[in-house]
């Protein structure tokens, strides 16, 4: 992955004068619509700057699972509650110069959706090939 990552910059890279950077979103949330909005919302606002926009990727969603009793003493019939959470995760990949990173970054975030935002500029993209 990082070895095309880093090819896709270096195409970019020619066509741009400015220091080039690659960003990595990644989105979490159990609320699969607001995190989509998010989603939409992100590359909109990249793709009207013109910026190289990778995904969404959808990652496997996690499955959290726990299983009580539900009488408190524990005498009576064994009867079981299971109780799930399920975690849904996106990743957004840019390639943007410096200067536009904070604009993209600045967004209306609804509640429930944690955001993790990774920029590597061109000096340690080198460290992953």
């Amino acid at each position: 992955i990082y070895i095309y990552i880093y090819k896709m910059c270096t195409k970019i890279e020619e066509t741009t004068s400015g220091s080039l950077g690659f960003i990595r979103i990644i989105l979490t949330s159990r609320k699969i619509t607001s995190l989509e909005k998010i989603c939409q919302n992100i590359i909109n606002s990249s793709k009207n700057k013109n910026l190289k926009v990778i995904g969404p990727k959808r990652i496997p969603t996690k499955s959290l699972v726990v299983t009580t009793r539900k009488s408190p003493c524990g005498e009576g019939t064994n009867t079981w509650d299971r109780f799930e959470i399920k975690i849904h995760k996106r990743i957004i990949d840019l390639f943007s110069e410096d200067n536009i990173v904070n604009h993209i970054t600045t967004i209306n975030i609804e509640s429930g959706v944690e955001i993790e935002v990774t920029y590597l500029n061109k000096k340690k993209r080198n460290l992953f090939l």
